[in-house]
């Protein structure tokens, strides 16, 4: 019979936790004890006392090693998850103590992002990751970062997250300085429909966008086209070659074209994108970094806002 939880408390001590993670992730006693660094001995007699603290054996011993039993794996799994949680309480005292944020950011708002980051406390250390609104979600959902600027609608779960509209997303068509249409005064999907195009890959919501506009023009949508979500790669293709062109918030267009790294071609669209979002996991603890750079965005953004706009859930 497994002992009370007070008993388990009062005997079981965080070095053991290490062990048993190590003993999961070689099997092997000798590679776990010189993990945590233990002698072999030491760490013989510390496993011999967690499985007297939970009263039942964790391991069979075999010629290739330790192989944990159910009740063995049922234990290694709990000690990673404590181990991950002190490790997420000492990130957090860090972070109110000197200030640290995770933050996630799809492409287009990457300059909003940055306006922000910068009147931002330089004491505060501030870690970014460019991705796409799935992969910014599922990383909220692990607590891998503390909060995103992306979209929850491409979520099959948006009630499980806070969220809070930051702007609307205005896009622009941008290509090469040397691009040959970079002078028209006034362009059309069908002048643009034979360049290469590079774009989001399928199902995301500025790629939907771009084919909704072909499709309501009645213009075959491209083909070999160049699919990223990266703004780096955008730009490094859209310099290489003048053929290209690609669809990109007004924010990155205007970025790339104040330093003279691509044009805007004058193409209007008829579609408007959907709202960056200000998200975070749903009654969630904010770190102090986090609500430092969450007050950072939507300082401006509040003022564009009418006085009784206020945080909904998605």
């Amino acid at each position: 019979m497994i002992p009370s939880l007070n008993s388990i408390i009062s005997r079981l001590h965080l070095k053991q936790l290490r062990l048993l993670i190590a003993l999961g992730d070689h099997g092997s006693l000798l590679k776990a004890a010189q993990q945590v660094a233990l002698t072999q001995p030491g760490a013989s007699k510390a496993l011999q006392e967690i499985e007297t603290t939970f009263d039942t054996p964790l391991f069979n011993r075999t010629n290739r090693g330790l192989q944990p039993n159910e009740t063995g794996h049922c234990a290694i799994r709990y000690a990673r998850v404590i181990y991950t949680e002190l490790s997420n309480m000492r990130e957090e005292m860090v972070g109110i103590q000197g200030g640290r944020v995770s933050v996630g950011v799809i492409m287009g708002a990457v300059p909003l992002l940055t306006d922000a980051i910068t009147a931002l406390n330089p004491d505060l250390s501030v870690e970014i990751v460019e991705d796409t609104s799935a992969a910014l979600l599922s990383l909220i959902d692990v607590g891998r970062l503390d909060l995103a600027i992306c979209r929850t609608t491409i979520s099959q779960t948006p009630q499980i997250y806070d969220s809070l509209k930051l702007q609307d997303e205005t896009l622009a068509v941008v290509a090469n300085v040397q691009h040959p249409l970079r002078r028209a005064k006034r362009l059309t999907l069908q002048d643009l429909a034979e360049y290469r195009w590079v774009v989001y890959r399928a199902n995301m919501p500025m790629r939907l966008l771009l084919e909704r506009e072909f499709r309501d023009a009645e213009i075959s949508f491209p083909r070999h086209l160049l699919e990223t979500t990266s703004v780096f790669a955008t730009l490094a293709i859209l310099r290489s070659n003048p053929s290209f062109v690609a669809l990109v918030s007004i924010d990155v267009a205007q970025f790339f074209a104040r330093h003279e790294m691509t044009c805007i071609l004058s193409l209007d669209l008829a579609s408007r994108s959907e709202p960056y979002e200000l998200v975070t996991r749903k009654g969630a603890p904010l770190s102090h970094g986090a609500r430092l750079l969450m007050e950072a965005l939507t300082r401006d953004q509040g003022k564009k806002r009418p006085p009784n706009a206020s945080r909904q859930p998605a």
